[in-house]
Parts: structure tokens; C-alpha cells; sequence
């Protein structure tokens, strides 16, 4: 088992933060990891996602949301075709810090299966993390900031 762990603290309460999360249609706009994003994360459906052509390697089922903490937690299941092969287990969770005022957000992946140690390039999705957590901060708090 692998586990990338990325933080990142943002100027923007949690609900912002939050509402950037689910924004799917506008991940092309400033995602630098899903670039595509199809599903409605607050029912549970599928999130289906269509990924830079950069990976050749990208054989996993499609992620399935299975857990919906509203302004908390956001996480999905992406599971390799084949069972016990490769699965990735994805997470956000939102704290609100400074009374409300910020947010910590935790970006986390669990990597599990026989074909981690081919597949699993720790270092480039800690990299990966960091670049999406930067641009999550970058949109919530532009839609925190009161206008000049």
C-alpha cells in the first residue's frame, strides 16, 4: 500500500473551497490533473473522467464517488479493470481553520494491488497534488476576495 498525502491552507471558508471541488465543468479551466469530469459528486453518482492523453497507462475502471461529507470530505474508488490489480482510493477533506475563515485542505491517495510497483510513480502525483492544490487555493480564493 502507497499513500500520497499533499496540504495545502487556503483564504476562503470551507463552502468555497467545497463548491471549487464540484465545479466539474470548469476543471478543464484550471485542473491541472482531470482535465474532464463528468457526474454529480452530491448524489453519489459515477465521476467519470477523461484524462490528459500523456498516460498511456490509464487502464483503471472509472472513478465511482463513495463518500459525500458535504463542505468535509469528498472521496472516490478508481479500480483497475481487473480485480486486486491496482486500486486508488482518492480523498479531499476540507477542515475549516481561523474561525471558519480558511480552510486546510488534505488531498490523499491510497494505492493498493499487484501492479503498484510497476504503475505507481509516487513522486509525479505528489507533484500532481501539489499543482492541483495550488490551483484549488488559486479559484476559492478569487471567489473569496471581495472585489476591489
Amino acid at each position: 500500500m502507497n499513500v500520497v498525502e499533499v496540504f495545502v491552507e487556503i483564504d476562503a471558508p470551507p463552502d468555497v473551497v467545497w463548491e471549487a471541488l464540484l465545479e466539474f465543468e470548469y476543471y478543464p479551466e484550471w485542473n491541472p490533473v482531470s482535465r474532464t469530469v463528468e457526474g454529480i459528486a452530491i448524489d453519489g453518482t459515477e465521476r467519470r473522467g477523461r484524462y490528459p492523453p500523456v498516460d498511456s497507462r490509464r487502464f483503471l475502471d472509472g472513478p465511482m464517488i463513495v463518500t459525500v461529507e458535504p463542505y468535509r470530505r469528498l472521496a472516490w474508488l478508481d479500480r483497475f479493470v481487473l480485480p486486486f490489480a491496482l486500486d486508488r482510493y482518492h480523498e479531499f477533506h476540507l477542515v475549516s481553520i481561523d474561525d471558519g475563515r480558511r480552510t486546510r485542505l488534505l488531498q490523499r491517495e491510497t494505492v493498493r494491488g499487484a501492479l503498484v510497483p510497476l504503475l505507481f510513480d509516487e513522486g509525479r502525483v505528489e507533484r500532481a497534488f501539489v499543482a492541483m492544490n495550488e490551483s484549488v487555493a488559486t479559484r476559492a480564493e478569487r471567489r473569496a476576495s471581495p472585489p476591489a
